[in-house]
């Protein structure tokens, strides 16, 4: 999930670049997390928001102190990114590791569940792709006096951090960035960004020509879309709606 899907706040200062490293270290919230996210994404969302706030205000650092974070639904939300300088991984240590957060704690949700795992592997894979991360995968503990990322989650670092049933599995949707530009009408916008959102449109189901142009018909379909995903109408196609197209379940029936 992007920064603005998750209404992050905007960071006080500039990141210190972050050209490279020697890969990722995973850390756990240490505190109480609640089970009930594991079938609440919005309880997800409300965490990560709640720790960024502790962050820069009680902490007093520029924002969130992760480069990532993983929740249960296999979703990971975007903290100070690629190329940008963490906070949590201790004084002289953060220029060593990315740091992705999983979204469990000390109390309450102390075992990750395998989606959990997979989006953390996810992470890890995305700042090797994009970030120039090395191979290493460790936890917090390893170089600071920690408990994080707790028992659980650092057995299974110690493994290796396997996908979970230790084979490849069914990635998640591929949705390509959303392109930088609101799709709206009137006027008529075209585009090759409007043709790749129709196409998608008509790939769900929807009766829409892909003839790159986004008119009536193409808002008239963004409308029921939206509404169908209980999103505000406005028949917009932004970041979330872009989202969607690609990440939300078909509707029933």
């Amino acid at each position: 999930m992007l920064r603005r899907d998750w209404q992050a706040r905007t960071p006080r200062g500039a990141y210190t670049q972050l050209d490279s490293t020697k890969g990722v270290k995973v850390h756990y919230t240490g505190g109480r997390v609640e089970p009930g996210i594991v079938s609440d994404h919005a309880a997800c969302v409300s965490l990560v928001r709640s720790i960024q706030a502790y962050h820069m205000d009680g902490n007093g650092w520029i924002d969130i102190g992760y480069s990532f974070v993983a929740c249960p639904h296999r979703k990971v939300f975007e903290g100070r990114g690629l190329h940008h300088l963490p906070a949590a991984n201790g004084p002289g240590l953060n220029a060593g590791h990315y740091a992705v957060l999983g979204l469990v704690g000390n109390a309450g949700l102390v075992q990750p569940p395998d989606t959990m795992l997979e989006a953390i592997v996810d992470a890890v894979q995305y700042v090797r792709d994009h970030g120039g991360a090395g191979k290493e995968i460790k936890g917090h503990r390893d170089g600071y006096s920690t408990d994080c990322p707790g028992d659980p989650l650092y057995a299974w670092i110690k493994r290796g951090a396997p996908r979970p049933g230790g084979g490849p599995t069914t990635p998640p949707p591929a949705t390509p960035p959303f392109p930088g530009r609101l799709l709206k009408y009137p006027p008529v916008m075209e585009g090759e960004d409007v043709r790749t959102w129709q196409r998608q449109m008509k790939k769900r189901g929807w009766d829409l020509t892909v003839d790159g142009a986004y008119g009536a018909a193409s808002r008239d379909v963004c409308r029921r879309f939206q509404r169908e995903q209980g999103v505000e109408d406005d028949g917009i196609v932004g970041p979330l709606t872009w989202r969607l197209a690609w990440e939300a379940p078909p509707a029933d029936g």
